[in-house]
Parts: structure tokens; sequence; C-alpha cells
């Protein structure tokens, strides 16, 4: 999505990640491809602090912030809700949905501030619609459904101040996250429940980032988009995206 976004002529792009190595790769590929200012942080979106202060470091060297696309997100899976242990499962609540919170609520105090608005972007998940099978994920369903009526809420909240809130939805995509071997026999499973007999490309997901990103989508607000071949709102996204 960052390098989507960097491709249609961001003018500078901030990254906070957990991962200081998976950040100073990003920063280097990103600036050097595209010639823009690519700057990260390391951040833990469960601490509101260590959110805050990147946000503020940000907001000194670029003035302002446009667009949020919250993406930080973990996946417990195959763990029987009998047996799931409550801290996982707090955890990983913690980073899906508080870290959601967390950023938004630090980004949105600046785009309310600018008195600019801007646009928020979080990625939610198609098991916030549905409950995924074969595989057991309990907690990760409940925090991305969650996220999506974060998404809404703070749509309706903010509206007033220009921000606007959309989510993404992805069905089975070939992301990092899927790129497991634990998840081999149940990939071959998602590819024949799957019409298209396939996961999604990451491309087929980040144009959907740059069109609510742009203002293409001024008038899409509390929305989120599924983007899954059994749903019919693909296709006439699809339809938008090559009618530009």
């Amino acid at each position: 999505i960052a390098e989507a976004l960097c491709d249609v002529n961001l003018k500078a792009l901030v990254i906070f990640d957990v991962l200081k190595e998976h950040g100073d790769e990003a920063v280097a590929k990103l600036s050097s491809k595209f010639g823009i200012p690519v700057v990260f942080h390391q951040v833990d979106v469960r601490n509101h602090t260590s959110v805050q202060e990147a946000v503020d470091a940000t907001i000194k060297q670029f003035g302002r912030i446009d667009v949020l696309v919250a993406s930080a997100g973990i996946a417990d899976s195959n763990l029987p809700a009998e047996g799931y242990d409550i801290e996982m499962f707090r955890r990983l609540v913690d980073i899906n949905l508080t870290g959601t919170f967390v950023c938004a609520q630090a980004v949105g105090n600046t785009m309310i501030k600018s008195n600019a608005g801007g646009s928020m972007i979080f990625i939610a998940s198609m098991s916030g619609h549905i409950v995924n099978w074969p595989q057991q994920q309990s907690c990760y369903n409940a925090s991305k459904a969650a996220v999506i009526m974060l998404g809404k809420s703070l749509a309706a909240e903010w509206a007033g101040y220009k921000i606007r809130v959309n989510s993404i939805s992805p069905g089975y995509m070939d992301t990092a996250l899927n790129r497991v071997p634990a998840l081999d026999a149940q990939k071959k499973l998602w590819k024949e429940r799957t019409p298209m007999g396939r996961l999604g490309g990451v491309d087929e997901l980040n144009n959907l980032a740059v069109f609510l990103a742009s203002d293409a989508s001024t008038y899409m607000t509390g929305t989120d988009i599924i983007i899954d071949v059994c749903y019919h709102q693909c296709c006439i996204l699809v339809s938008l995206l090559t009618s530009f």
C-alpha cells in the first residue's frame, strides 16, 4: 500500500512499525525508487505515548498529515476457543483494535487542529463479516468486526471536521500474513472454495487504498469495502477504478 501511494505522487511518506529492520528497508527502497522523503519511526501501536511522539515528530517535519492507513495487525489461527490463552486473546485485540484507535486518535487530533480534514483507511477483513472455516480464529474475527464498527463510528463523529474514515475488508490475499507453512493446507481449501480459484494479489488491494486516499472518494465515509470475489461490491469497485 505504501508503494502504491508513492506511485501517485505523495509529497512524503512516514511509516510506523514495530520492526526496525522492516522500516529501514522500506525507507531505503521507497526513497530510492520514488525520490520523495520517506521517514520511519519505530512504534508499537499499543503504546499511546510512542504513537503520539511519532505523530508529533511527523507534524514538526512535514506540517500536516493528510492520509492515515492503519494496517498493523496480527492473526492467531487454528486455536480452538475452548483452549485459547486469554493473554494471547488480549494481545491480539490490543494490536488489531486498540492500536487502530490509538493511531486514529493521535492523527485525528492533528487533522482537527489543522481544519484541513483528511482520509483514514483501516485494514479490516472479510473475517469481520463471516466466520472463516476450517481455521479456528474467534479472536481475530471479533477484532476485525470491531475495526469495521470503529471506522463507521469515527466517520460519524468526525464528519464535521472533514475527516473521512473508511475500511477495507480483504478476502484471502497473497500477503505476508498468509505466507506461512502452517496455512499451506488451508490455502488449498481457500482456493478451492473461491470462484476464481486463487488468492487475491496485493495490487488488487493496493489500488483500493489509493482510491480511498484520493479526492476520487471525497463523498465516501463510514464505508467498509470487501475485496472478495464472492461479493458483488468488488465488481462495482473495479468498474470505478478502471474508469479513471
